[in-house]
């Protein structure tokens, strides 16, 4: 009867076990949302200079959001206040204001180390 109990337990943790690790290791570490923040302050910039005022919006809002998850870094502070300023000077139309302050977060955002 003990060992009908232990072995389903045993099956019971190791279900959980496979189940859990994917989803445990399928969060994003700060140095990869530091990268996805600025793989979209470049898309920003690239946007930017194209004259497409709406998709520097898009992609320096994205980049904002994964800097956000990136841990504490003066560089991350720095380039989150540059991609909120690009975000409303690009909503107000102010394209080439919004591309140069989407270019410094983009500095800064390299300027991060782990």
């Amino acid at each position: 009867m003990n060992c009908k109990f232990f072995c389903r337990a045993l099956i019971v943790v190791a279900f959980g076990t496979l189940i859990s690790v994917p989803l445990v290791s399928a969060q994003p570490s700060p140095a990869g949302n530091v990268r996805d923040a600025v793989m979209y302050a470049r898309q920003a910039v690239d946007y930017g200079k194209q004259g497409h005022a709406d998709a520097l919006v898009t992609h320096a809002e994205k980049s904002r959001n994964h800097a956000e998850r990136g841990g504490k870094n003066p560089h991350l502070d720095e380039a989150i206040t540059h991609l909120n300023e690009a975000v409303e000077h690009g909503k107000a139309g102010h394209g080439d204001v919004a591309t140069k302050h989407a270019e410094t977060a983009l500095t800064h955002l390299n300027e991060v180390k782990f």
